[in-house]
């Protein structure tokens, strides 16, 4: 079975003949994947909360992870600017396509009723979202951490020029997508 990233390195030979690309480089690829949660409000009834999201991201990703500050103070949700109210993780290099590998061949078919993903979750400029709505999919989260489950969304940054272009990547790199 091949990996993400061999899958990666044939893109060309398989979508030439759809896209005319002239040379490799033409193809698309991966550029990085950002993986993030909003803690929100939560994070003022317990302050444990970020940390907890920040440590089992980091778990699950294999990377520090990095909490985000608000950016304006909002009365109405009492958030002031600087108020800790998400955890985002950049991916790059080898462990973006391990995370990818993970993502694909585990995490996805351990997921309750799934039935594919949507192909509108790839926008305009050929990047994909998909959220996760239970951490516990991965195999790096262990039964007893299930009382506070939460979920977080994954964005896939590719080279891709438009949608068509990045349907057909993620189709031909092993996205389950619906028929």
């Amino acid at each position: 079975m091949q990996t993400v990233k061999e899958k990666e390195n044939n893109i060309f030979d398989v979508m030439k003949g759809e896209f005319g690309y002239k040379n490799k480089l033409a193809a698309p690829r991966f550029v990085k994947v950002v993986v993030s949660s909003g803690t929100g409000t939560k994070m003022k009834r317990d302050r444990g909360t970020n940390d907890l999201v920040s440590d089992r991201l980091s778990k699950i990703t294999g990377q520090k992870t990095a909490v985000r500050g608000a950016k304006q103070s909002v009365a109405s949700f009492k958030i002031r600017e600087g108020d800790p109210i998400g955890v985002t993780v950049t991916l790059r290099g080898a462990t973006m396509y391990s995370f990818l590998e993970k993502l694909i061949n585990v995490a996805i078919p351990r997921t309750k009723d799934f039935r594919g993903l949507d192909s509108k979750s790839v926008d305009a400029i050929g990047n994909m979202t998909m959220a996760v709505r239970e951490h516990t999919i991965f195999p790096e989260c262990t039964d007893e951490e299930l009382k506070d489950v939460f979920g977080f969304s994954i964005t896939m940054v590719t080279t891709a020029k438009d949608k068509k272009e990045a349907t057909a990547f993620f189709s031909n790199i092993g996205m389950p997508f619906k028929k």
